[in-house]
This record gives C-alpha cells, sequence and structure tokens, in this order.
C-alpha cells in the first residue's frame, strides 16, 4: 500500500523540542555512556560481545506485568516530569529492563481523553529513578485550538467507506469511529479515526484505518490494519509437534508456548473455524489430500518463530507476556496469500492458487507474526517510510527464524518467497542481497520512497540487513550464490547475521516509535550497536557502513574521494522562485561517476515544503529531494547518491532549492559533490 498525503493547514512555522524530539545519535550514545557508569560492569564491552548492562535481560511475564503496572502507578508523576501538559495523560504499553537496571517504558497518549495517534514514546530512567531519556515519535508540542469537530462523524465515515470501495472493500459502514488527536505529522489536530472492516477485492480481510480532519474534512493519512504476505509454500518435512491430549483425542494445542491453538476454516473467511482434533498425533500425510497437513506445518512455524524470540532475545511469545497467538488455515478459495491481523491476533494462511498450494512454509510464519511483534513494540505505521521498515523487519526476523530452524527441507537463506514461483520462473518474490532484481524493490533510499508500496520501499532495509549480516560484493552461502552493491561504491564486511539481528531488534524496542523514517532508524541501531558493543567497535562501524551502502547517512570518517564544496549561504524565499548555488569542477578526466555524492546542508522550519535538484554542466537535472506535505520534520541534512555518469565532470554544477509553501524558509548553508 502506497502512502496518500492531502495538503497540509498550518498557522504558523514549528520548532520541534530538541531535547524531546527523535534524539540524535550523539545523545541516545550519551545515555548510553551514562548508564554504563552507573555499574561495575567494564566501561567497555569486549572486543565482539555485547555489553550485558546495555543488553535487555529476559523478563518473566509476571515481571513485566509487574513492571507495567509500576509505570501506570506512577504515570501522573512520569508524565509531569517529561513535560507534558495537564491534559495529557500516559498509558503504560511496554518495558524493556537492562542489565544495568535501566528502564526502557514505552507509552502511548491521551489528550483530553482521546487517544493521540503519533503520541508515543518512550521514557528511558535509571535504577535510581530518575529520567535519562525521552524519545517521541512527533516533537510538537501538544495542544489543538479546540474540541469541537465542524464535521460531523457521520461525513467521515461516509468518506472512510467511500475510500475502502475505491481498494475493493465490500461493506458500506464502517467498523468504528472515534474522535482522536492526530499529531504524527506536523501540528496536532482534532481528527476523526475511521475502520472499515469487510473484505479487499482479493479475498483479503480490510481493516483499513482513515484519519480525517475534523475541522477541514481532509484525509491526513491512511493505512491498512491487515498486514499481508506471501511465503515458501514447500512443507518442512517430518517435524515434532506439541499438541494436547484430552481423554482419547489430539489437538493442535502447543501448552509448551502460551496455548497457541491451529484451526481449519475449510474455506472460510471469518470466525476461528474448528480446532483441529483427531485420534492419533501423527498429523497430515504431507500432501494436500489431508487438511491436517496445512495444520502441522502452521502449528510448527508457530512453534519455530516462538522458540526463535524467547532464544534469540528472550522474548515470551509476540506480545513478550507468554500468550500465544492462534492460526488458521485453508482460509477462502485460492487464495494466495496469508497475513497477520492484531485485531483478532492471529495468523491466517490461504492455499494458493488452485488449492493446491497451501501457504504454510516456515518463512511465512516469521514474517507474519513478526509483524505482530512490531505492532506491540514500536508500532511501526503501516505507511510510507515507516511502513518500509515495518515490511522489512518482518523479512528480516523471518529470514532469521528460518536460519534458526536449520530445517534441511528447506534451509535459510537471504532470499523471500524462493519456494512458491510466484513468478512461474523459479525466482524468489524478495532479494536481501540486491532488492532490485525482483523488478520494485529498491536497492538504496531516496527522497520519494515513502510514496512506493511498503513491500518494495523496504528494499533499503533488507538490503542494510543483508550488507550488515553478510557484507557486500559476490559470494556463495549454504549453495546460494549472492552478489550485493553498495550505493557509495564502497565495500561493507559484514559483521555477522546474530549481531545483526540484535541490533536490529534492539533498535526495534528502546528506540523507534511509529513515525521512525529511514533517517530515524539509522539514528537508533547506531545507538543500538554503540551500546551493545561500544562505539568505537567494529560492529558500530558496520552499520554505519551499511546504511552508507543503501545512501542513508555517510561512513566513518566522512566522504572519501575529492570533493569540491560551495559554503556560501542562500536564502531560500518562501514559497518562491527557486535559488541555486554553483560549484566549478576542473581538472578532471573523463565523464562524473555513477555514485557522485551529494551533501546538502539547509536550515529550513518545514523541510517537506522544498524541492532539491542536482543540474549537472550539461543542464540536466536529476531530482534529489521531492515536495512532501507529509515530511514535517525542520531542515536538511543529507547525503544523495546520483548516478551522473552522462555528465562530464568538469564544468559548472549547480544545486536548485524551491521552497513551494507558504509560512516557512530557510537558508542552503553549504553543499558540496564528491567524486569518490
Amino acid at each position: 500500500m502506497s502512502s496518500s498525503s492531502p495538503s497540509r493547514r498550518r498557522v504558523s512555522p514549528r520548532r520541534r523540542t530538541a531535547t524531546v524530539a527523535l534524539a540524535g545519535v550523539a545523545a541516545l550514545i550519551a545515555a548510553a555512556v551514562q548508564s554504563g557508569a552507573a555499574t561495575a560492569a567494564p566501561a567497555k564491552p569486549l572486543p565482539g560481545k555485547a555489553d550485558p548492562a546495555h543488553s535487555s535481560v529476559r523478563l518473566t511475564p509476571a515481571q513485566r506485568s509487574g513492571l507495567i503496572r509500576d509505570a501506570e502507578a506512577g504515570r501522573a508523576d512520569t508524565a509531569r516530569s517529561i513535560g507534558l501538559g495537564a491534559q495529557e495523560k500516559l498509558v503504560a504499553r511496554d518495558v524493556v529492563k537492562d542489565g544495568d537496571g535501566t528502564l526502557h517504558t514505552r507509552y502511548e497518549r491521551t489528550y483530553a481523553g482521546l487517544h493521540v495517534l503519533g503520541g508515543d514514546l518512550i521514557v528511558d530512567t535509571a535504577p535510581s529513578g530518575a529520567t535519562r531519556r525521552v524519545l517521541k515519535a512527533s516533537g510538537a508540542t501538544l495542544k489543538v485550538t479546540g474540541l469541537t469537530p465542524a464535521v460531523p462523524k457521520a461525513t467521515a465515515e461516509r468518506q472512510a467507506v467511500a475510500r475502502a470501495k475505491t481498494l475493493g472493500g465490500t461493506k458500506s459502514a464502517a467498523d468504528s469511529v472515534r474522535q482522536v488527536i492526530w499529531a504524527a505529522t506536523g501540528r496536532p489536530v482534532l481528527a476523526w479515526e475511521t475502520v472499515v472492516g469487510g473484505l479487499q477485492d482479493d479475498g483479503t480481510p480490510n481493516e483499513l484505518h482513515v484519519v480525517t480532519d475534523a475541522a477541514t474534512g481532509q484525509k491526513l493519512y491512511e493505512y491498512q490494519g491487515v498486514r499481508t504476505g506471501v511465503g515458501n509454500t514447500q512443507y518442512s518435512g517430518q517435524v515434532p509437534l506439541t499438541t494436547t491430549q484430552s481423554g482419547a483425542t489430539f489437538n493442535l494445542t502447543d501448552g509448551d508456548r502460551g496455548g497457541h491453538k491451529t484451526y481449519n476454516l475449510n474455506r472460510g473467511t471469518s470466525g476461528t473455524g474448528t480446532l483441529f482434533s483427531q485420534g492419533t498425533d501423527t498429523w497430515g500425510n504431507g500432501t494436500i489430500s489431508d487438511p491436517a497437513t496445512a495444520g502441522a506445518d502452521a502449528h510448527y512455524g508457530a512453534a519455530v518463530t516462538w522458540d526463535f524470540y524467547k532464544n534469540t532475545f528472550g522474548r515470551s511469545g509476540i506480545k513478550n507476556n507468554g500468550v500465544g497467538a492462534y492460526s488458521r488455515v485453508h482460509y477462502g478459495n485460492s487464495y494466495v496469500n496469508a497475513f497477520w491481523s492484531d485485531s483478532c491476533f492471529c495468523m491466517t494462511y490461504g492455499d494458493g492458487s488452485g488449492n493446491a498450494d497451501p501457504l504454510t512454509a516456515l518463512d511465512v510464519a516469521g514474517h507474519e507474526m513478526s509483524h505482530g511483534v512490531t505492532a506491540n513494540t514500536a508500532g511501526l505505521n503501516y505507511s510510507g517510510e515507516s511502513g518500509g521498515l515495518n515490511e522489512a523487519t518482518s523479512d528480516i526476523f523471518g529470514t532469521g527464524v528460518e536460519f534458526y530452524a536449520n530445517n534441511t527441507t528447506d534451509p535459510g537463506d537471504y532470499l523471500i518467497g524462493e519456494k512458491i514461483d510466484i513468478n512461474g520462473d523459479g525466482t524468489p518474490l524478495r532479494y536481501m542481497d540486491k532488492p532490485s532484481k525482483d523488478g520494485a524493490s529498491k536497492d538504496s533510499w531516496y527522497s520519494g520512497i515513502g510514496g512506493v508500496d511498503v513491500h518494495y520501499s523496504s528494499g533499503p532495509a533488507n538490503h542494510f540487513f543483508y550488507l550488515l549480516s553478510e557484507g557486500s560484493g559476490a559470494k556463495v552461502i549454504d549453495g546460494v550464490s549472492y552478489d550485493s552493491p553498495t550505493a557509495d561504491g564502497l565495500p561493507v564486511t559484514g559483521i555477522g547475521r546474530d549481531k545483526a539481528l540484535q541490533i536490529w531488534y534492539r533498535a526495534l524496542t528502546t528506540k523507534w516509535t511509529s513515525t521512525t523514517n529511514y533517517s530515524g532508524a539509522r539514528t537508533g541501531t547506531l545507538a543500538a550497536a554503540g551500546e551493545l558493543y561500544g562505539t568505537t567497535s567494529a560492529e558500530y562501524a558496520a552499520v554505519q557502513d551499511a546504511w552508507a551502502g543503501v545512501g542513508v547517512g555517510t561512513r566513518p570518517g566522512g566522504d572519501t574521494g575529492t570533493s569540491y564544496e560551495s559554503t556560501t549561504p542562500v536564502t531560500i524565499p518562501d514559497n518562491g522562485p527557486a535559488v541555486t548555488s554553483d560549484i566549478t569542477v576542473s581538472g578532471r578526466s573523463g565523464n562524473a561517476p555513477s555514485n557522485l555524492r551529494v551533501a546538502v546542508n539547509i536550515t529550513h522550519t518545514w523541510r517537506g515544503d522544498l524541492v532539491i535538484d542536482l543540474v549537472g554542466p550539461s543542464g540536466t537535472s536529476y531530482r534529489l529531494k521531492s515536495f512532501s506535505s507529509s515530511d514535517s520534520g525542520d531542515d536538511v541534512d543529507e547525503t544523495y547518491t546520483v548516478n551522473a555518469a552522462a555528465e562530464p565532470a568538469n564544468g559548472t554544477w549547480k544545486l536548485k532549492v524551491q521552497d513551494q509553501a507558504a509560512q516557512d524558509k530557510g537558508t542552503l548553508n553549504s553543499w558540496k559533490v564528491t567524486f569518490p
């Protein structure tokens, strides 16, 4: 699903509160160093080993529940201590505890009793009880002009239902409509959140969330609450299953893993169906002729996913509360998909084209159930850049599950959907080493990637994970050939999949919020690597290298190569004509490289207004950044990679910047081009 953003209305420029809004790497690492100093642990972790002081400890469900109760009991004091307004209240949702006693408590927020979408935040607390750091999904001051909607509830509902129908929805009324505060993109406003159910045009359940401005009736945001995916349809062979016996009957209930149950929908599309039960404890025959075969694969996938999270991260179930979800197989008729739904807390599998290939494979279970983990941790919005990170998280952990299982029938690899042959030519659905090989996914970040379907905008994060795990270049891993390029043309040395998983998981659970974008993902993973392995470690440097390898940020020590820079400030007029800044390059031979790096530093109070182009000596323009009404951040401090191989290297290069909306202005402070 691609994101859609309306024209925005603003009454004044916004400035984010620097101490609480999406803290940068330096602030995150400073807090990590402070927390380490409070313990008897070594100041620096041993090379290549995670620092136990900054690693999360394994909590029993009872311990976690107790910490959440403590956070709830003290939420009023916490709200005051972090400077929230009188009408703001906190609701504790999750707690992570580090080895040194630091608590990372994740909260939702309300304002005048209304839920705040984009109001989630993380409070890091020292063992003494002192607040060390606050990370907010939005740094905007939470205040609205009024709480009486000008747009009636019924109007918002009609608009949302109409939108759902354009996407294939079947219902004529919404499942729910509630008044909320929308704070995820810029200035908070009173809004309606409408949820429309039913079915989508391919038979997938519909759970479309539409957020409507209660003052203007404009759509502010939408996302699909049902996370869909495809997977390996080859069965996992003969595997052990944990079941429950009641008298002479066995059923697919896993008492060792939170009571996870597996049901047979028998072509239905609603309800739970019938719990798989029979007189023997041997399930399925390895073919579609026995409905229990799909049940056995799904039950096995759920068990391995549970064990992966428990033994890799110390997580007890999807919600980390010791409670199992449930699985449903044989959904619909010839349904070629599988999906996770937060509302039912369940995993559902179709039987594939012609009901011949149930999508009940291991990587499907790992991918889809990981959507549940994301929903119960960072809660990454399923749209825009955060949606791409959401999808990538499921690909990353689904890959982790596949490797963890060590199943000879379906060995681990960095290919997604390699057995389903959805393309009809034996190729995988997605490739982590070079995502663009699927024809749609993106290898590297660029300014417009938030408008791409989340299954394809996940590409840079998948690519980052592969580079961080295995490194760049051609290689063969467990019999599979890979060849991973980098955006900056420089090599990346991998640190191993196990460390890469730990870094990604810690960022997801303690550093990211619902609105985290690619830049925030880099900040969070660097902070996680710094806490686990130290900021001078090879692991920390590898995270920088791997992100630079997908066009996000630069490598340690900045750019390498020959740079040409302009430091003459240029004022950018508000909603005015484009301005340019020139750099003259001379003394080089031939054409510019295919990985020319363009670093831009702009001070601005709403960067979404800005359109930025590089103009080569030939006069050809290369778009670096597009206009985005939903990008409410301040400033631009980015390095872009441009394929400028058609340009002569020598000549005048121009940076063209235009502000295309009113009420904000800024300055182009500097920019440079770097020839690797």
